[in-house]
């Protein structure tokens, strides 16, 4: 029994990814080319896109949003989880990143569930909602600019269904929220989302220590 998370030494990291993590040979390919780039630490933990293809799953969900997709290690992870019909939109800015995904999406044969909005992301939400997508979505995850997680997170809870998740990524920030330092523009934010999420009555919350801290919001 314990009463608090048992802190991760590398060597207990190591054996959960052993342990736990059943790798997918084209998700391993592009976690392993995306780690050659100099942004390569942006990239989410395995054990993290696992965790994504275990809720699509449980949720039998069809239709998702990915808000920040840099080389679609994460998207990856969920088209594979979605059935032959699911769709996700993928929303990013990024030519260079995204060409990178979009190699690694056709090689592992799920191109035909993802569909790539290379514009900012809340452009792209708000013409869903204009198109009358609200409440059509089972998923989201918010993983681009920390800036703007709070106007993401509204727009994404207006496309989701009653029952739908979101998933909020780097909710720690390196650490950065304990500082409690109000120029650190982006940890500021991350700590103002967190609060917000803590007192959202239309959601039920979990925050978990994966990767750099997760979030999972439940649309009530």
């Amino acid at each position: 029994m314990a009463n608090k998370c048992t802190y991760l030494t590398e060597e207990l990291y190591n054996y959960l990814l052993a342990a736990s993590v059943r790798p997918h040979a084209v998700l391993e390919e592009l976690r392993q080319r995306t780690m050659e780039l100099s942004m390569g630490h942006m990239q989410i933990s395995p054990e993290q896109g696992q965790f994504m293809s275990l809720l699509i799953k449980l949720m039998r969900g069809k239709r998702t949003l990915e808000i920040g997709v840099f080389t679609g290690y994460s998207t990856l992870a969920v088209a594979l989880a979605l059935p032959e019909d699911g769709k996700i939109i993928a929303c990013d800015v990024n030519k260079e990143w995204t060409d990178i995904a979009q190699e690694y999406w056709k090689k592992a044969n799920v191109t035909h569930k993802i569909k790539l909005h290379l514009a900012p992301a809340d452009h792209t939400l708000k013409q869903l909602i204009a198109d009358g997508e609200l409440e059509q979505f089972d998923f989201a995850f918010i993983d681009a600019d920390k800036l703007s997680n709070d106007k993401y997170y509204e727009l994404c809870l207006q496309l989701l269904k009653p029952g739908g998740l979101i998933m909020l990524d780097n909710v720690f920030m390196h650490y950065g929220v304990l500082k409690n330092d109000k120029a650190d523009e982006v940890c500021e934010a991350i700590r103002q989302i967190n609060l917000k999420l803590l007192h959202d009555v239309r959601v039920d919350i979990s925050m978990l220590p994966m990767g750099d801290g997760v979030t999972l919001a439940r649309k009530r």
